[in-house]
């Protein structure tokens, strides 16, 4: 796993070394190991290391034999000893034992197309001095990041993070006011965007070409998902060979010349990559997991189940709130606002792992592949309500319902309508934003300044939500949800996370239930092999009987939470008072003063639980810091 970032310019421009290796420290973390930096006419290609497979040869950036082709490359390609061997038979010769070296004669065999052979997660630039081009490519589910800026007429930079752009003196950012409607919505920006104009993410299967002629910047799709349920088998068919071909992405993933493990959160989908692990390694596996004081937050006891049965090397720690001192540290990590609490137990599940191993592997992605959210049972549920009232007697009557029913976050969850009667007035894909949502509509209108509304022109993160909707492919209701999650919430804030996260520590993590091949196998099984009844993961749930106790597979999903509710009412009261109240957020424009008092005395009060959304204003206020 490295960090990759640099240089695109015309031929006749002067750029110095000394900016490309600024460019390079500032993700000195993402590869501490070793550095490189290649230069040709109009290219700059700056690389960090870190090394796992093949340590004592690989550096990068590498260049072909032929010198016609030269690669700066962030990931791991598991399927590359089979790429190896045709392009061996096709004539080429290896120097390395690396997937670098794959990934570059791959490209120089078949150009841009050589992407759809890469069964792994990266994000690479190439040089092709043959035609005068630069590819750029981003694995298809979005899990290693790639940006890109222009600067100027004839510039474009690159790199892993934000942090590697910002380091190029040209750099001048503004802020993007529809991005701040999405981070207040979401919770983070989502692709192609960034919380700058013209500064861009490359989204997850595209591939983007500049000709370094014309100056000509082309990007592609290349892979998409489809969500078809034309699985042609049963459900017990479908059990087995998920059982499978989950076990297959798992083992293919445990190849590495550095000690490995596994995060451990005693929820189904890490349980089941531990013991997929055990059943494939002969050596105990090392497994590791992060838990709270509060017990409603803590998962611990049933990591340790788990651990115990498959007799892994485990071990935890607690995190309590004197672990707010991490919250200055988030912004550095993210670079820009980032507002998923569970960054804190991430960032240190990461840390404590990377005391014994430098690869770990994690359960993410099976939520969203397998409908294990809570959200998408309610929204099922509200889509048979609303095949049941006709719109003309719906829409107002659970309109008025939504506006007068009280908000009651301290009702047991039977009573908590509110957000029902919201949803039953809405559409689909409408509610399902709704739900979500952070900071819903009514409250980002008294939020945000009337100078941000005006500037925001009618941007609504909604129309968002609409495009991805219709780009599914699908009228199944459940799968137009997934297809929304995996488009927005996976990319931008789950892989986000575990990937500042990881890298802060100079630890791969890799993701078996993200294997494209198997996201695209459980894209045809039918929505109700995944979610029957309130139960999310059916099927998943079902191929993992006898493998792991019936408590962990079908107790209530607790998430990878932070009891912010309490500690901004106790031990963080006057820290988040001091964030979201600070001049900076007083002063900066984009929001209403009093709303933001609203908010902070209304949940110190035990009025409404605002912690969500303060969180989101506190993050906010430490980006804000950061800024010149």
């Amino acid at each position: 796993m490295c960090g990759i970032a640099g240089i695109i310019t015309s031929p006749d421009s002067k750029v110095e070394r000394a900016t490309v290796k600024k460019m390079t420290d500032a993700i000195i973390h993402r590869g501490p190991d070793e550095s490189g930096i290649y230069s040709a006419p109009g290219v700059w290609l700056g690389h960090r290391r870190l090394s796992i497979i093949d340590l004592e040869s690989g550096q990068q950036p590498m260049t072909s034999s032929d010198g016609a082709v030269t690669i700066s490359y962030n990931g791991e390609i598991y399927n590359f000893a089979e790429i190896r061997q045709q392009l061996e038979a096709k004539g080429y010769h290896f120097r390395t034992r690396c997937d670098t070296e794959v990934i570059l004669y791959a490209y120089h065999a078949w150009g841009a197309d050589s992407v759809k052979r890469l069964r792994g997660m990266f994000a690479y630039v190439i040089y092709d001095a043959r035609r005068g081009q630069v590819f750029m490519a981003r694995d298809r589910l979005g899990i290693k990041p790639l940006f890109y800026a222009p600067v100027g007429e004839k510039t474009m930079l690159f790199g892993s993070e934000l942090k590697a752009l910002a380091a190029h003196p040209d750099f001048t950012p503004t802020l993007r006011p529809e991005s701040m409607e999405d981070y207040f919505s979401l919770g983070y920006v989502a692709e192609p965007h960034t919380i700058y104009k013209n500064v861009f993410k490359l989204e997850p299967g595209h591939s983007l070409t500049i000709d370094l002629h014309s100056g000509q910047v082309k990007k592609d799709q290349y892979w998409t998902l489809k969500f078809t349920g034309d699985y042609p088998g049963s459900f017990e068919d479908a059990r087995v060979e998920l059982q499978q071909r989950v076990r297959e992405a798992t083992k293919i993933r445990m190849n590495a010349d550095v000690p490995l493990g596994a995060f451990l959160s005693g929820g189904v989908d890490s349980s089941a990559v531990v013991a997929d692990m055990a059943t494939l390694k002969d050596d105990p596996v090392n497994s590791c997991s992060i838990g709270f004081s509060d017990p409603d937050y803590n998962e611990t006891d049933y990591a340790l189940k788990v651990a115990r049965r498959y007799n892994t090397n485990h071990w935890t720690r607690e995190i309590d709130p004197d672990d707010y001192s991490l919250v200055s540290k988030l912004i550095d990590i993210y670079d820009e606002p980032y507002a998923d609490s569970s960054a804190l137990p991430t960032y240190r599940v990461c840390e404590l792992a990377r005391e014994k191993v430098i690869v770990a592997l994690s359960g993410d992605g099976g939520d969203e592949n397998l409908a294990g959210y809570r959200r998408y049972y309610l929204q099922m549920f509200e889509q048979r309500m609303r095949g049941i009232f006709p719109d003309f007697l719906r829409k107002p009557l659970f309109g008025f319902l939504g506006r007068v029913y009280p908000k009651a976050d301290w009702a047991p969850r039977v009573f908590r309508a509110k957000t029902t009667f919201q949803g039953l007035a809405r559409d689909h894909v409408e509610s399902y934003f709704h739900g979500i949502s952070i900071l819903k509509g009514d409250m980002r209108a008294k939020l945000f300044s009337p100078t941000l509304k005006n500037d925001l022109q009618g941007y609504n993160t909604l129309d968002l939500f609409r495009k991805y909707g219709g780009d599914c492919g699908s009228d199944d209701p459940l799968s137009i949800l997934q297809y929304i999650d995996i488009k927005t919430y996976l990319v931008g804030d789950i892989l986000t996370k575990v990937d500042r996260a990881s890298m802060a520590h100079s630890l791969e993590v890799r993701v078996p239930l993200l294997d494209h091949q198997l996201v695209e196998w459980i894209a045809t099984l039918p929505s109700s092999f995944k979610l029957q009844g309130r139960e999310g993961k059916y099927i998943f749930k079902k191929s993992l009987e006898g493998r792991l106790p019936q408590d962990i597979l079908y107790r209530p999903k607790m998430g990878f939470g932070v009891p912010l509710g309490k500690w901004f009412r106790a031990e963080l009261k006057q820290d988040i008072r001091n964030a979201v109240l600070s001049e900076r957020m007083m002063d900066c424009g984009f929001f209403d003063p009093g709303y933001l008092r609203t908010l902070v005395n209304h949940h110190q009060r035990g009025l409404r639980d605002y912690s969500a959304p303060l969180w989101t204003l506190m993050m906010f206020d430490q980006f804000l810091s950061r800024q010149g």
